[in-house]
């Protein structure tokens, strides 16, 4: 028995060419973002792990990550205030439920419940 690996590189220990990883790795499908009129989002309330600060969380959101960070981006720009987006959701920092609700519907999400 050989103690090369033969299934990957027939066995080279080390390549300088940077794109010979990201070539044999297989590349990921990014889901397609749904249009803004079948989104079903949701505006919630928060406080859960977050030493007692009060959160808005928009979740819900179906389609590619880049997409959901643009929605992100936009929205902590008009709540003036930080915020992230993790595990599909964006998180604003503070209670902002009816304004995040009243933007989103207004920027074309008419299914967004809050």
């Amino acid at each position: 028995m050989s103690r090369k690996d033969k299934s990957r590189g027939g066995g080279l220990v080390y390549s300088t060419d940077p794109d010979y990883y990201r070539s044999s790795l297989p590349e990921e499908e990014q889901p397609e973002t749904l249009a803004k009129e079948k989104q079903k989002l949701q505006v919630k309330l928060d406080t859960k792990q977050r030493a007692g600060k009060v959160v808005t969380l928009v979740s819900g959101f179906a389609g590619a990550t880049e997409d959901l960070e643009a929605l992100g981006k936009q929205l902590k720009t008009r709540c003036g205030t930080g915020g992230s987006v993790k595990d599909g959701q964006v998180i604003i920092q503070g209670d902002y439920r009816q304004k995040v609700v009243a933007w989103l519907k207004e920027w074309g999400y008419v299914l967004t419940k809050g």
